[in-house]
């Protein structure tokens, strides 16, 4: 009986450290990444601002081979809707919300339900003679108490992965 209270105890203990935690770590987030991949900057724009295109390269959609998956509205269009459903992954939506043609598109990004938009973004610039750089960028806030996960979750490095991918699959075609 005292084991059990003991470790009762440990877990409030561990419970109350978590929410103090969370209480202090920020709550907002910004991960990204850029690669420079060896074709045009016009090519890599015109791949990327399709969002169907992304499930060929994001790391989510690699980690949860189930998941699923709808569209509303024209790709590559201001007011396209992506919705995704996972156990793996989580749900959300992706909306383009402004386009520079040529040089950068806009999301608004909404996670398991949630009605605040994360502000993400690709960015197209030359960078050399038949290069490009594309940047990958999410600024967004994790709400009290999982801003805790911020901590131990690098979202960058799913950013790299996907734009290796991506590099990957432009410069093979």
């Amino acid at each position: 009986m005292k084991f059990l209270k003991y470790l009762l105890f440990i877990v409030l203990g561990l419970l109350a450290l978590v929410l103090i935690i969370g209480l202090i770590v920020p709550k907002d987030f910004h991960a990204g990444s850029e690669i420079v991949i060896n074709k045009p900057r016009q090519e890599v724009f015109d791949y990327v601002k399709y969002i169907k295109n992304q499930h060929k390269f994001d790391a989510w959609s690699r980690k949860d081979p189930n998941i699923t998956q709808a569209y509303e509205g024209t790709d590559g269009t201001v007011g396209f809707i992506y919705t995704w459903k996972s156990s793996k992954v989580g749900d959300g939506k992706q909306v383009i919300s402004k386009i520079d043609e040529g040089k950068r598109i806009d999301m608004d990004l909404y996670f398991n339900g949630s009605d605040q938009a994360n502000k993400s973004y690709m960015a197209v610039e030359d960078a050399g003679a038949g290069q490009s750089k594309i940047s990958w960028v999410i600024d967004g806030q994790m709400p009290y108490p999982w801003n805790v996960m911020t901590l131990f979750f690098d979202m960058s490095k799913d950013f790299d992965s996907g734009l290796s991918n991506l590099k990957e699959i432009l410069e093979k075609q």
